[in-house]
């Protein structure tokens, strides 16, 4: 049986009085905008970690993958390494990336730090800060002094752009993970405000039960299912296990626990409320996206480790997702010292040194991850239903699992309007590392206020590992009315008809239960029989790209069942300036991206890219109009030569801090790596090319050099490496060398489970280079929109 939560009433509050910007508002549920609820989808994406003449690029990329908003760090270290020497051009122009994002049609968070972590040196602070005798993140007026002049600089960069009245920016971020002093938060918001800087809305990260000032900012939560800062022997930590959960508790005690415990800001703990405040809507700001890689610990997590942790959120009634990271970048040089953290900069982890690919949605390169497929069909249902998901509250089940170690009660969750009584099952069947058994039958029960309980399916159902399912109940569409189908909403179609979008889930029968008095239809029209359940008529429906027709007494709608494998081909485009205000979905194996005007382009690896686009009048996919601008597609096996081999014998250690082994210096790196030049075709340089290399290796860690000048690195996880050519500034003529330190068995460092046992299969050490591969995908472009 289902007992929801009793639906609060909506209370307005905007945690920002002063800076109110009109058609926006935020309540204790949820934010609307013209008087409507949306659920933001926000993703991180930092401006200073990607080549400027990629932001247009990457924002097409996080657009179509359904974010709507861009979160950014501004990095002070990145900024103004010398003291009155601030820069603000070229890669570093806060307010170019500012307006690309809204050209693009996205929204902005901009996260001003000072301190901002982010795996960056001193937390982001310039070493003249970090030495500077003040106390820290503290209201000391010597500390405020360095950070009036600092937001000074960065609100004159941004020209007005961030203003309540107008403009791109949603929110402003004040510091990050801050625990222990609320009234600095207000004296930095006070001095945003003094240089100009201002949003409709103030937060700040709520995590390791953070105290933060009542009613001054919007709390928002993390929420990882892996992590790098944890030691490289201890289990699947708990504080990760508990996001593969439906509950209501949001704060994560272990995100930067490590950083809090060294730098003596634990803060409080125990009796400290791990619930949102009852003034604001429970959101995010950093479910992860993806993960960093530490020396020690390398975790690697899979598309679904990604989206469970996401789509448990949605269950627990998240009223904003937020992914941190969304694409990933390359880190600044800074010098010999670099601009990451690291145990030599008294952190206590060893991050790499250039490579900030986070396994992100997004990768380094530019590249789609899996996760982006995953994510943004979670991104299409928030875009569809969150206007009416707003209003439903979550609720739980009565029997709920024991506890992280349960893997045999099954996790779900209601999110149901009490006063309509529609609403959508949500269940999820995944975790990374301790794998879950096929859950023989399912059946659930759902009470929404005082109707008599709904039960569904039918009969009881297999739900096999591996699903993330959004079932609908009782959804009126058209006038006719759905009691439910067991395949996972995706979006509305708009026409004459609409059409209703659900993706089948694998292993799981489809059933369509309809009133008494609605009819199903064939795609042919033959009307289909069912078969009769209590008072309803059920049908057991065979996915496939043609839709049934349901008809009721005052409509009708269209129910396009798509099967399960077709899932991670699907791409909806959102309206925007120039769309006509027409939601599209799109089938491609290959990448699409979009800008606000929702003209696609995709950059296919094949003769035709394959796109299709559904057609609601004709009820079929027709092929989506595309023309190739520039080379076609080409690829190529890249030799390889061996310069100078590896070290016989690499140290098993190559030092420690706090029992968490160290990564190599520069000169060990250069004393144990092998050197292979590799030689790339001359058509990867021709005019209009932009190739990605593939490097398929094992070892430990590995540089890319392009005339001896490391240009990216990564620590070794069993992951295929990806990188861009052109932004390597590789495709220039120049030597082209790969650095490969081996690994030595019985390293103490953890590693995902199929790079841990090859290592466990090395005699003494493992240094290997598999495959390397340059691949450059054709650009396929759709006419842009008329208008």
């Amino acid at each position: 049986m289902h007992h929801p939560w009793a639906t609060p009433p909506v209370r307005p509050r905007m945690a920002n009085e002063q800076d109110r910007r009109p058609g926006l508002g935020l309540t204790n549920r949820w934010l609307q905008r013209d008087g409507r609820p949306f659920v933001p989808v926000s993703g991180e994406v930092h401006y200073s970690r990607v080549p400027r003449e990629r932001w247009a690029e990457r924002l097409r990329a996080v657009r179509a993958g359904g974010v709507t908003v861009v979160s950014t760090y501004v990095i002070w270290l990145h900024h103004e390494p010398e003291r009155g020497r601030a820069d603000f051009t070229g890669g570093l122009d806060l307010a170019a990336f500012v307006d690309e994002c809204e050209r693009t049609g996205l929204d902005v968070v901009l996260r001003i730090g000072p301190w901002v972590h982010g795996e960056t040196r001193n937390g982001g602070f310039p070493d003249w800060v970090q030495a500077a005798d003040v106390a820290h993140r503290t209201d000391d007026p010597g500390y405020l002094e360095l950070v009036r002049e600092w937001f000074g600089r960065v609100g004159a960069a941004l020209g007005g752009r961030a203003r309540a009245r107008g403009g791109p920016v949603l929110a402003v971020q004040l510091d990050n993970e801050l625990y222990d002093q609320p009234q600095h938060l207000v004296t930095l918001k006070r001095l945003a405000r003094e240089a100009g800087i201002s949003a409709p809305l103030w937060t700040a990260t709520a995590w390791g039960s953070a105290q933060l000032p009542e009613g001054e900012v919007l709390p928002l939560y993390g929420g990882y299912g892996d992590g790098f800062w944890v030691d490289a022997d201890a289990p699947w930590d708990p504080t990760f296990r508990e996001h593969f959960f439906f509950s209501h508790v949001w704060d994560d005690p272990g995100i930067g626990a490590d950083v809090r415990a060294r730098t003596g800001t634990a803060g409080p703990t125990g009796s400290a409320p791990r619930s949102p405040s009852a003034l604001f809507p429970p959101a995010t700001c950093e479910l992860g996206g993806g993960m960093a890689t530490a020396y020690h610990r390398r975790p690697r997590p899979a598309a679904l480790d990604v989206a469970a942790v996401a789509h448990c959120k949605i269950g627990n009634g998240s009223a904003w997702q937020g992914y941190y990271m969304y694409a990933g970048g390359t880190n600044p040089a800074g010098g010999t010292g670099g601009t990451h953290e690291s145990h030599a900069t008294g952190y206590p982890n060893d991050v790499p040194r250039l490579g900030y690919d986070f396994h992100a949605p997004v990768g380094e390169s530019g590249a789609p991850a899996p996760s982006h497929a995953e994510l943004r069909r979670q991104h299409a249902f928030l875009a569809a239903f969150g206007e009416r998901l707003a209003d439903m509250p979550s609720s739980l089940p009565e029997v709920r699992p024991a506890g992280v170690e349960d893997t045999t009660t099954l996790r779900w969750a209601v999110r149901a309007d009490a006063e309509h009584g529609d609403g959508f099952v949500l269940v999820s069947w995944h975790q990374p590392h301790v794998p879950l058994p096929q859950h023989p039958g399912a059946r659930f029960s759902v009470r929404v206020g005082a109707r008599e309980p709904l039960v569904l399916p039918s009969r009881p159902v297999p739900v096999p590992a591996g699903t993330l399912a959004r079932w609908p109940f009782r959804l009126e569409l058209g006038g006719a009315r759905l009691e439910w189908v067991t395949a996972s909403a995706l979006t509305v179609l708009p026409g004459r008809v609409p059409v209703l979008v659900l993706t089948a889930e694998e292993g799981v029968p489809c059933e369509v239960a309809v009133p008494a008095g609605t009819s199903v239809q064939a795609p042919d029209g033959e009307v289909l029989p069912g078969r009769a359940h209590e008072d309803l008529l059920v049908h057991d429906v065979e996915p496939g790209e043609q839709p049934l027709r349901v008809r009721g007494p005052r409509g009708a709608l269209d129910l396009l069942v798509l099967p399960a494998d077709a899932a991670g081909e699907l791409w909806v485009v959102e309206p925007g300036a120039g769309t006509g205000g027409a939601r599209r979905l799109l089938r491609s194996a290959a990448p699409l991206a979009w800008g606000a005007d929702g003209a696609v382009t995709c950059r296919a690896t094949g003769e035709e890219p394959g796109a299709r686009a559904y057609d609601p009048a004709a009820r079929a996919f027709t092929a989506l109009p595309l023309r190739r601008t520039g080379p076609a597609a080409r690829h190529e096996e890249v030799a390889v030569s061996t310069l100078r081999e590896a070290s016989a014998t690499v140290p098993v250690l190559h030092g420690e801090l706090d029992g968490r082994a160290s990564a190599p210096s520069p000169a060990a790196f250069d004393e144990h790596a092998a050197v292979l030049r590799l030689h790339l075709p001359a058509w990867a340089g021709e005019p209009g090319r932009d190739p990605l290399l593939h490097v398929d290796w094992a070892g430990d860690v590995a540089e890319l050099r392009v005339d001896g000048r490391a240009v990216t690195d990564r620590f070794w996880d069993g992951s295929r490496w990806t990188v861009s050519l052109r932004d390597a500034g590789a495709l220039a003529g120049g030597e082209l060398t790969l650095h490969l330190l081996p690994l030595a068995a019985g390293a103490p460092v953890h590693l995902p489970a199929d790079a841990a046992a090859r290592l466990a299969g090395a005699d003494k050490q493992l240094g290997a280079v598999d495959a390397v591969r340059v691949v450059d995908a054709a650009t396929w472009t759709e006419p842009a929109p008329a208008g």
